[in-house]
């Protein structure tokens, strides 16, 4: 089992540095084939809907399948995708691999991977450990996110100023990427079988997107999880960077200090997630560390200086993040073990169609002055409606370990 936890950590700092490997090249490789940026918007979002759509499919049918099964296609997909990006600047054989493949246009966590790891991990430690070992891999891969985006950025400029063309540059971090699917492949070849579900549910049993027990409470789950996301869209990280500088003339430098040090405090406040849970419970942390966190939100706007809204702002990511590892501890121990990889890839896309919808309605908010900052009060008070629909929704539903105790 240590041998298995090892390999799923190891597995998601490598995928989350190659993600943020490749988010900071490649919007700027695929302008140096010769795709217009409104191509290159296309590819992107198809990119995500594909993921959508295919992350759907290979978690929902993960447990009975096999996870290790699953992940590898997962790899195989991610070491595809990157071959082809290589190979080809073919607009419709780019949009093919994206929407079949597995590429992170931003950085974050894509693809089956998240959902199936979480199932097995589960799988693994016990229920008084779940949420520890939930808050350590939350922190490793946002840590794995900064460093891949640090170094694929200095590197392509490295290589640049050694007379490498930009272009071969940046087919140089995708190759890293495709060499880095080809690893996961092998990680999770390794894997042992103490990973599967032990006791997979009988043939007569109505399977519906991998579930059948759980189904009430996961879209139920999954309900609210898109409305908190449609409120996060609301606020991406880079409408928020535009808002700052608007607002008090912020630089780009000075946006990435200020969103480096919230990511850092964001990544910290996973792991203090897991000794107020302890003491609190699952769902009164994610509650009640959810509200001030958007109170501090709508606080935001309403400072009239730069340095006394930073703050502020920091101080709201020094809790934004507690609900996050809690939230999937949660999820996975409410559902039964064959249901884990279903539950957790239904709720991610519920989650990510919830966000999806939103950075247009931001857009338009935006474009008026006198509606410039009303984002971040709807943004706060959204999640706030959802944190007492929650409270009230699954206040009496424990996990075992609380009942337990």
């Amino acid at each position: 089992m240590k041998k298995d936890i090892t390999i799923l950590f190891t597995t998601r700092i490598i995928r989350l540095f190659c993600y943020g490997f490749l988010s900071i090249a490649i919007a700027l490789y695929l302008i140096q084939i010769g795709l217009t940026e409104k191509q290159i918007g296309l590819l992107f979002s198809l990119t995500l809907v594909g993921d959508a759509g295919i992350s759907l499919w290979l978690t929902t049918s993960a447990d009975r399948f096999g996870r290790r099964k699953t992940l590898l296609i997962g790899a195989a997909l991610m070491a595809g995708a990157g071959i082809v990006f290589l190979l080809t600047n073919n607009v419709a054989l780019l949009i093919i691999a994206a929407i079949i493949g597995v590429i992170s246009p931003s950085g974050n966590e894509i693809g089956p991977f998240l959902s199936i790891e979480q199932a097995g991990l589960t799988q693994l430690v016990s229920n008084e450990k779940r949420t520890q070992v939930f808050a350590w891999y939350n922190l490793v891969g946002s840590f794995a996110t900064a460093t891949g985006a640090l170094a694929g950025g200095w590197l392509a400029q490295i290589l640049q100023v050694q007379g490498w063309t930009a272009l071969d540059s940046y087919k140089f971090i995708l190759s890293g990427y495709a060499i880095g699917g080809l690893i996961l492949a092998l990680l999770f070849f390794a894997l042992s079988s103490a990973v599967e579900v032990q006791e997979k549910v009988s043939a007569q049993t109505k399977v519906i997107f991998g579930l059948h027990r759980s189904k009430s409470v996961v879209m139920r789950l999954s309900a609210l999880f898109a409305l908190d996301a449609f409120a996060g869209g609301l606020i991406l990280q880079s409408m928020i960077s535009y808002w700052f500088h608007v607002k008090f003339g912020v630089d780009s430098g000075t946006l990435g200090s200020i969103f480096f040090g919230a990511n850092i405090l964001a990544g910290i406040s996973a792991l203090l997630a897991v000794k107020v849970a302890n003491k609190f419970g699952l769902i009164n942390t994610m509650v009640f560390t959810h509200i001030p966190s958007n109170i501090l939100l709508m606080l935001v706007p309403l400072i009239p200086n730069l340095p006394l809204a930073i703050g502020v702002f920091l101080i709201r990511f020094s809790i934004s993040q507690m609900d996050v590892p809690t939230r999937q501890s949660y999820t996975m121990a409410v559902v039964a073990p064959d249901e884990r990889s279903a539950a957790s890839g239904v709720t991610a896309i519920a989650r990510s169609v919830g966000a999806s919808l939103s950075p247009a309605l931001t857009g338009i908010f935006f474009a008026s002055s006198a509606l410039f900052s009303v984002p971040f009060f709807l943004c706060g008070g959204l999640k706030i409606v959802y944190d007492f629909l929650l409270y009230r929704s699954f206040k009496t539903m424990k996990p075992p370990e609380e009942i337990s105790a």
